[in-house]
């Protein structure tokens, strides 16, 4: 090796050893902001919000989005972002269903197929979305602004912009089950962000994913293979976005073809930057984003029980959006 491939080496070294400072440095602080806002929805709330009931229900409502907003994590931190996500869980959802529909009657078989079509479907839109930014070279915003439009529309126009209902009574026990007291999405989403914080922290395929994030052009002289890496965590979010609407699909047995995912994109985005995760790239942790997705449920459940006018509910949030990253810039440049 050269000296100045093994400077541009050691370079690349350097950036993944910041990601894990800033992890360290993310992850703490969002606890602490998780404690001290668990605290005041509790004093805000008292004393409904420390119900078992109320805080099952903000784990079952933020499952959904969060767990979007794992795969969006991943897709953040590799420099990229995924603003189609809404409309992709409404197309995943509702062509899943018009292959549920089918099968006769109450088929097991058709629910096992759609619920393998589904993650497999979603999986493919995702994958889509990181063949444009990576061989079609679109600046993801652009690429995926345009999928969002795409996919909205072609479910609106299959449908007839109505709802896509399932015939299938089988199909819905899964999305209301529950399992030792706790909601099955919730379960999932557990399962989801255990798993993807494994793979984000102690694997090959999350090192480089921070490296690209991190310095992209360091990481290709490193013998990264740069495209692939940004490739697979728009995938993974398609498979994220596609678990998202099989269970969401199966709680109301339908889905609305104009309605349903609307602003998902914004939520799961919303929950990976107060997280922790820097929208510059390099820089995140998936229990960040589990803790920020919770800590949305907490604003919107405070506010309620506050009696705060829900027209005034989204832009608390948004405070709390730009609060976040102005935190992540000052601590950035400090």
């Amino acid at each position: 090796m050269s000296e100045q491939q093994g400077l541009k080496s050691d370079k690349a070294a350097a950036a993944v050893r910041g990601y894990v400072t800033h992890f360290k440095w993310s992850e703490h602080s969002t606890g602490l902001a998780f404690i001290l806002l668990f605290i005041l929805a509790a004093i805000v709330g008292w004393p409904n919000f420390l119900q078992i009931r109320n805080l099952t229900n903000i784990l079952r409502q933020q499952s959904y989005t969060g767990i979007i907003a794992l795969g969006m994590t991943l897709v953040i931190i590799s420099g990229g972002i995924d603003l189609s996500v809404g409309s992709m869980m409404a197309f995943v959802g509702g062509v899943t269903i018009y292959l549920l529909n089918t099968f006769p009657g109450d088929s097991l078989l058709g629910v096992i197929a759609a619920f393998l079509f589904g993650l497999i479907f979603g999986t493919f839109t995702g994958f889509v979305n990181g063949l444009m930014v990576t061989r079609g070279r679109i600046a993801p915003f652009i690429a995926t602004l345009g999928t969002m439009s795409i996919f909205r529309s072609l479910i609106q126009y299959f449908s007839g912009a109505a709802n896509i209902v399932s015939k299938n009574t089988i199909y819905p026990l899964v999305g209301s089950g529950v399992f030792l007291g706790i909601p099955v999405p919730v379960w999932v989403f557990l399962i989801l962000a255990i798993s993807l914080h494994v793979v984000l922290n102690n694997t090959r395929f999350g090192r480089y994913v921070c490296a690209v994030g991190a310095n992209e052009q360091v990481a290709r002289y490193s013998a990264i293979n740069v495209r692939f890496i940004k490739l697979i965590p728009y995938a993974i979010t398609g498979f994220t976005v596609g678990v998202t609407a099989l269970l969401w699909s199966t709680r109301i047995n339908c889905i609305q073809s104009s309605g349903d995912g609307t602003g998902y994109e914004l939520e799961a985005i919303a929950a990976v930057v107060i997280g922790g995760t820097s929208m510059s790239g390099g820089k995140g942790s998936i229990i960040g984003t589990v803790m920020g997705a919770v800590m949305l449920g907490m604003i919107n459940n405070m506010l309620v029980l506050g009696g705060v006018s829900s027209f005034l509910q989204q832009a608390a949030r948004g405070l709390v959006i730009i609060a976040a990253v102005l935190l992540q810039y000052n601590s950035n440049n400090k």
